[in-house]
């Protein structure tokens, strides 16, 4: 994704865009409001906050009026947790749709083309988010940090969790990656440049991660860095969906496969009566894995694996 490389909101549309600037030589009034095709980065990006801001409150509102369970630290309800996600993803939707009308781009350039829907590079992008978490884990029992103690679950009940969970996990990764590193990573690519956004949207990632109860800065710094990591897949690879099939693949990995906490928060219905054991620094203390010096080190040698993998094209250079 790069922005020149977008079509111009003038262009993909015959219509004039509501968020086109005025016809006319622009004042120096309103050069705060606009550059020399449309509304600036940051106003575009205020309008779709308040609508993400308004969506969600009347999602969580008709969610209460339905009386579900809340979500807590200590009781994750799949079904709330899959309906919760679903809805607020469903909400960026509608934001992202609404403001690629009002710009006059379509739907695809904000990171998720329909036409690469569950391809071949979800599910690569899923291998690397498995073979990540089981790197780290595996790290960490070499080291005396992890124990894989005997199963929880038993017969179907086994298939039926791993099932519910990688739908409810798949959801958490559409929706975290389309909610910032969709269109709010497009637009302020479009006035910052790409890593300067990236990194300040990584940045914000990781400050929300520190309210969850168990998450400490230690991990919202692991997240902030393995969001550079999904931002360095989006640049290279051009959508999200290599970054979705990650995202949802180590969460569901940490979740259910290894039984161990996702930033600080431990799910009903995991695999494994499995423990961690030994200095916050190497187990993460209760933050989990993520929260671990090991996680810095798979994060870092698989980004290099990846850029090597997946080398810059000219106009990344």
């Amino acid at each position: 994704m790069t922005v020149d490389q977008l079509p111009a909101a003038d262009a993909s549309q015959p219509r004039r865009s509501p968020l086109a600037p005025p016809a006319g030589q622009l004042g120096p009034a309103e050069l705060l409001l606009w550059n020399d095709r449309e509304l600036r980065a940051g106003w575009r990006l205020l309008i779709f906050a308040v609508l993400i801001a308004v969506l969600n409150l009347a999602g969580f509102s008709l969610m209460a009026k339905l009386h579900l369970p809340k979500v807590t630290p200590v009781n994750l309800p799949p079904a709330t947790l899959l309906i919760q996600e679903s809805a607020v993803f469903l909400c960026a939707v509608i934001a992202t749709a609404v403001m690629g009308f009002l710009e006059g781009r379509p739907f695809g350039v904000y990171g998720l083309p329909v036409a690469e829907a569950f391809g071949a590079r979800f599910w690569r992008g899923a291998a690397w988010g498995i073979s990540m978490i089981t790197a780290v884990i595996l790290l960490l029992r070499a080291f005396g940090g992890f124990s894989f103690g005997d199963l929880a679950l038993r017969g179907p009940a086994i298939w039926r969790y791993a099932a519910i969970w990688g739908v409810v996990f798949l959801s958490v990764g559409f929706f975290e990656e389309f909610q910032f590193r969709g269109y709010a990573q497009f637009t302020l690519c479009t006035g910052l440049g790409f890593w300067p956004a990236a990194t300040v949207i990584s940045a914000a990632f990781g400050a929300i991660h520190l309210a969850n109860p168990g998450e400490s800065k230690i991990g919202g710094l692991s997240v902030f860095v393995i969001a550079m990591f999904f931002c360095l897949t989006l640049r290279r690879t051009g959508s999200l969906w290599f970054a979705v099939g990650m995202h949802a693949a180590f969460d569901w990995g940490e979740t259910f496969l290894y039984s161990v906490p996702d930033s600080g928060l431990v799910a009903p219905g995991h695999l494994l009566n499995s423990s961690l054991h030994g200095p916050a620094w190497l187990t993460g203390g209760s933050v989990g894995p993520e929260g671990s010096v090991m996680a810095f080190v798979v994060t870092a040698l698989a980004a290099a694996i990846f850029a090597w993998a997946y080398p810059a094209r000219d106009q990344d250079a």
